[in-house]
């Protein structure tokens, strides 16, 4: 009984430390993200370019790609089904004995330990690999992704999703309908290259119910500027909910 006993303090202890390390990572980066003249960070976006040193173009990443910094996701793919998609990460991913998948899911677990965002996961995510170095074998790869929704219900980006046919004819249309209102659209090529993703940055992070009817509205220019394009032919929005569930 008395090893129990330890057994149990023990895992509340790691899990205050858990508690307590996303509380300070969380306040690191908040110190970090602002323009800070004397950080040696790039007050301007644009001062960044490809010969710009490693620090700044993570910097820069994280300025723009702003979500949750307790938790992030990371792409997976089965080996056994070829199943894609990404999850929570988390240090007790798939630990004997501690991890539950996949038959408890990971917001119900009880021995959650989500790693928070921080430089080293996204030079990781730019790299490609794990270790920050050249891609050797299929498990090194390192993708992550982002929670945009952040828990007062703001966020700081708004993402559309074009997946259909004529995703290229259907994604311009949604750009030209945006630079129609002086709104500067990033496009990005999906993955699988049969896509795109259309980014919007906003300067502060606002409501994401406003942040989703800027995206409908801007759907509905687009299908006003072509016909042809119907709400099937995008995925879906980022984020994708208004409220915290």
């Amino acid at each position: 009984m008395g090893t129990d006993s330890e057994i149990s303090a023990l895992k509340e202890r790691l899990a205050a430390l858990d508690t307590e390390r996303a509380t300070l990572a969380r306040r690191v980066s908040a110190l970090e993200l602002p323009e800070n003249p004397g950080s040696g960070i790039p007050t301007r976006l644009a001062a960044v370019n490809a010969e710009s040193p490693r620090a700044h173009k993570i910097a820069l990443f994280r300025r723009l790609f702003r979500g949750r910094l307790d938790v992030f996701p990371r792409r997976f793919e089965s080996t056994v089904s070829g199943k894609v998609g990404y999850a929570p990460a988390c240090r007790n991913d798939f630990v004997k004995g501690i991890c539950g998948k996949p038959k408890i899911k990971c917001g119900q677990c009880t021995n959650q330990a989500f790693i928070p965002v921080d430089d080293a996961a996204v030079l990781a995510h730019l790299t490609g690999t794990e270790t920050g170095k050249t891609k050797k074998t299929k498990e090194q790869d390192f993708t992550i992704g982002v929670y945009p929704l952040l828990p007062d219900e703001t966020c700081w980006f708004m993402a559309a999703d074009f997946d259909d046919a004529d995703w290229l004819l259907n994604v311009t249309a949604y750009r030209d309908s945006a630079r129609d209102l002086g709104l500067p659209v990033a496009i990005e090529r999906s993955r699988s290259g049969n896509g795109a993703h259309a980014w919007i940055f906003f300067e502060q992070a606002v409501p994401a119910v406003d942040a989703r009817r800027l995206g409908t509205l801007l759907l509905t220019a687009a299908m006003d500027r072509r016909p042809d394009l119907s709400f099937e032919a995008y995925d879906r929005l980022f984020p994708s909910q208004d409220l915290m569930p």
